[in-house]
């Protein structure tokens, strides 16, 4: 299978993640539950994880690294810590179901700042006119899940502090794939998925929390500590996880996370974005054939959208997975980002990379694109 879907996941992974999760499962029990070694290891294990990606990000207090399940599980959590029921949100034009529906649970009003596929002046003019005091918070994707579209988040930050709004950033589309200092840029919060760009398991992800952030928990119930209170604690990372964590997809982040401050993650952007500019090319010159990237792919990750001539997108990527080739077609559980692009009807095919894909792979994708399109009328207009 040639593999073109890791902005849903990474699907191969480093061996050293998969061992660590064997690994897990032979010996390591629950942190905070026990004085015994594999509850002593399973402690060290959370905690290396934790500092891994405070490394990664210039978190000072690894503490702040809340792990979670996946970034919809942290995006939660921010944005229930920091919204109140109909609070004033702004977000962006490219935003995620994970973010616009728990905004809607809560009855949020929110403000869009719509702007025109990659064109930066346009989306920091939108968000200046939206943000103003008062403002209960900024969400923001780094990178755009559908159209790889990087939004200048550091610009963003500075606006925000400016005008005393919190910024939620999801890193889910950027987490291991573009380099970010939150020290710098100090957000509210910053949440990702452990899944993608990181390399790790399925079941994983992480919150990172600014200093003195309020934070509200979204489930309680046991931490190992402070068993008497029948309150949550009121310090990080415990407030915010409760119950037994998931020690096998913990153990495996932690390598995966390794793997990508190991190779560093300037050097990884920079095969993944040369791959996507192979493809972006070779599909312009497929005749009518719509690609969502400009020369160069500046302004963008390892994602890339396409319409083809004519017929339904989901079509066109069955018959792809049908020839080995796994991609992903539809509205990618974010129809903002298919409105803000016009093209909430149709959806589009989108292929993304990751550091295990090669030129070759490209072009036997744009091989077998050439074919499908030539062959069925259906795709013909």
């Amino acid at each position: 299978m040639i593999y073109l879907d890791s902005a849903a996941t990474t699907f191969q992974k480093p061996p050293e993640v998969s061992a660590a999760v064997r690994g897990a499962l032979r010996s390591l029990t629950t942190p905070g539950r026990g004085a015994y070694p594999e509850a002593l290891q399973a402690a060290e294990t959370v905690l290396a994880c934790r500092e891994e990606i405070a490394a990664l990000y210039g978190v000072a207090r690894p503490e702040n690294v809340v792990l979670t399940l996946n970034a919809t599980h942290a995006l939660n959590l921010a944005i229930k810590s920091a919204v109140p029921r109909g609070g004033r949100v702004v977000i962006s034009g490219y935003e995620h179901n994970a973010v616009t529906r728990p905004l809607a649970a809560l009855q949020a009003e929110i403000h869009v700042a719509d702007a025109p596929l990659f064109q930066e002046a346009a989306t920091m003019a939108a968000f200046e006119k939206l943000v103003t005091p008062g403002t209960s918070a900024v969400v923001c994707n780094h990178v755009s899940n559908v159209f790889g579209y990087i939004q200048p988040v550091e610009w963003l930050s500075e606006l925000c502090r400016k005008r005393g709004v919190p910024l939620i950033l999801d890193l889910s589309q950027s987490a291991g794939v573009i380099a970010l200092d939150l020290s710098k840029l100090r957000p509210a919060f910053a949440a990702m998925p452990g899944h993608k760009g990181l390399y790790g398991p399925q079941g994983t992800g992480a919150l990172i929390c600014g200093e003195g952030v309020e934070t509200a928990p979204l489930l309680e119930g046991g931490t190992g500590t402070m068993s008497v209170s029948q309150q949550m604690p009121d310090f990080l990372p415990e407030r915010l996880e409760s119950g037994t964590p998931n020690m096998p997809g913990i153990a495996g982040l932690l390598e995966g996370v390794r793997f990508v401050r190991r190779n560093g993650v300037e050097t990884l952007c920079g095969a993944e974005r040369r791959l996507t500019m192979l493809a972006a090319d070779g599909l312009r010159e497929i005749p009518g054939v719509r690609v969502f990237a400009r020369p160069g792919c500046g302004d963008q990750s390892a994602v890339l959208s396409f319409l083809p001539p004519a017929g339904d997108v989901e079509r066109l990527g069955d018959a792809l997975g049908e020839r080995g080739i796994a991609v992903r077609a539809g509205l990618h559980c974010a129809p903002l980002a298919h409105r803000t692009a016009g093209t909430l009807r149709t959806g589009t095919v989108r292929v993304s990379f990751s550091a295990f894909n090669t030129a070759e792979e490209v072009r036997r994708f744009l091989s077998a694109v050439r074919e499908i399109l030539r062959d069925n009328p259906e795709f013909q207009p």
